[in-house]
């Protein structure tokens, strides 16, 4: 009796991808119809490989080998690859993973500075004819001033500024800290003046030593280093905060 159900195999079929020549896995989607020559056409452009030189081998969804697919006029869909089976491709001309993207293996070409300087048809070249970044004189000179003038409001900020002096840190974007000053100058960990604060409370980075040279003294997580123009000196008496209370 006629059950009037029609079983259609899907034309299509995804399958994961291998080879000699990557170390790479990739997934495909081909029709069954097309015959193993006009897979390995296709092969080319993706693994790197003349089809000429390939060898296929077919392997389960669980990576067991099942057999080789070495006859190039017989379908795709004539051999058991489902979803996720894999198709190993082995180029007999010697190729081998990495060989493309080892960059080790690739000469490299030197030249001298004073002879890229001498070239027209340079990056460099083009930069000094255009006048960008570090070739704009005008540029590069205004940025210096305004390095050196934000340096001067620094060194200005911190000379009004003494170590022992109670003061209130106001950075953009953090609450507001009270604490006492610890240390003012220029520090090694980076360019220009800082002051070292040691909080009234485990607000910090640290206890006043950084990148293992100390600069000052306190309890860990109450020491911070911030610009002198983030720190306000004053009478900024320590809050209570009801620690001795009963």
């Amino acid at each position: 009796m006629d059950s009037g159900v029609t079983v259609v195999t899907c034309p299509y079929v995804d399958v994961r991808l291998t080879s000699t020549i990557s170390s790479f896995e990739v997934k495909r989607r081909f029709n069954r119809g097309i015959t193993i020559a006009e897979l390995k056409g296709k092969l080319e452009m993706i693994v790197g490989s003349a089809s000429s030189n390939m060898e296929l081998e077919l392997f389960s969804v669980s990576d067991k080998f099942l057999l080789k697919m070495d006859d190039n006029e017989a379908l795709l869909g004539s051999y058991p690859v489902d979803d996720e089976c894999r198709i190993h491709v082995s180029d007999r001309s010697g190729g081998q993973a990495d060989n493309f993207t080892d960059v080790s293996k690739v000469e490299k070409f030197e030249i001298s500075d004073q002879a890229y300087s001498k070239r027209t048809d340079s990056a460099r070249s083009f930069m000094k004819n255009m006048r960008v970044g570090q070739y704009n004189e005008e540029e590069v000179a205004k940025k210096k001033a305004e390095l050196a003038a934000r340096r001067e409001e620094e060194k200005a900020a911190a000379d009004a500024i003494s170590v022992g002096n109670r003061c209130q840190v106001q950075v953009p974007g953090q609450p507001t800290k009270l604490g006492t000053v610890m240390y003012v100058g220029t520090t090694d960990f980076k360019q220009g003046h800082w002051v070292g604060v040691k909080y009234d409370e485990p607000l910090g980075k640290h206890d006043g030593t950084v990148d293992g040279k100390q600069y000052f003294e306190c309890e860990d997580k109450y020491g911070g280093f911030v610009k002198p123009q983030n720190v306000i000196v004053g009478d900024f008496p320590e809050e209570d905060y009801g620690l001795d209370e009963m």
